[in-house]
């Protein structure tokens, strides 16, 4: 682990999880079993079950780790291996734009889910946009080994890919509080966005 890394550990890892888990929480419905795609090792997971024990979470991931906090099943990145309509929400967070095909790993998304989609993910816009989240993936997750292809879209895409798979933004939120200050100035801006979404 270099310096910048413990640097995102020290100052970054355990506030994003602190706010995501804030942030999402009420946006699961009441008793809730969820899907977490893209769950790395689950300790979102974990936020969200201490916020919200109603819920029962299990996770999908690429590469599954040693130590998780929620079973996690293995999944190619594309297809998810559940039936139609199997679980009430599924969580995406900061997974789509990892995707060989983002669109394609959404729309088995909405496949999937009975009610809802919670997407957490990035927003290419402002200055440097770019070169900023790729930074920010580098920092986050080279160390995992997780693919990053970098396929970042700017907010129109989203929501147009919204319309396209017949889903209703019910919440979209994009001033998440993830970083601390000075941090925040460079890494928080316009990059990042929640939203609630209900499957057709």
């Amino acid at each position: 682990m270099n310096w910048i890394e413990r640097l995102h550990d020290v100052y970054a890892s355990q506030r994003r999880v602190r706010r995501l888990a804030d942030h999402l929480a009420p946006l699961i419905p009441s008793g809730a079993a969820v899907l977490d795609v893209g769950c790395g090792d689950g300790l979102l997971d974990l936020a969200l079950r201490d916020r919200r024990p109603d819920i029962e979470l299990r996770g999908l991931d690429v590469q599954v780790r040693q130590t998780t906090h929620i079973p996690v099943e293995p999944f190619d990145g594309r297809h998810i291996p559940h039936p139609d309509k199997s679980f009430d929400a599924l969580l995406l967070v900061d997974v789509l734009h990892h995707a060989d095909d983002g669109e394609a790993l959404l729309r088995e998304a909405v496949r999937v889910a009975r009610s809802s989609l919670l997407i957490k993910d990035h927003t290419l816009e402002g200055v440097l946009a770019d070169r900023t989240l790729r930074f920010m993936d580098d920092v986050g997750n080279a160390r995992y080994r997780v693919t990053r292809p970098y396929h970042y879209w700017p907010r129109d895409r989203w929501l147009a890919t919204f319309r396209e798979l017949g889903l209703e933004l019910g919440h979209w939120r994009r001033k998440l509080d993830l970083y601390p200050w000075p941090l925040s100035m460079v890494f928080g801006r316009s990059l990042h966005f929640i939203a609630q979404l209900t499957v057709p």
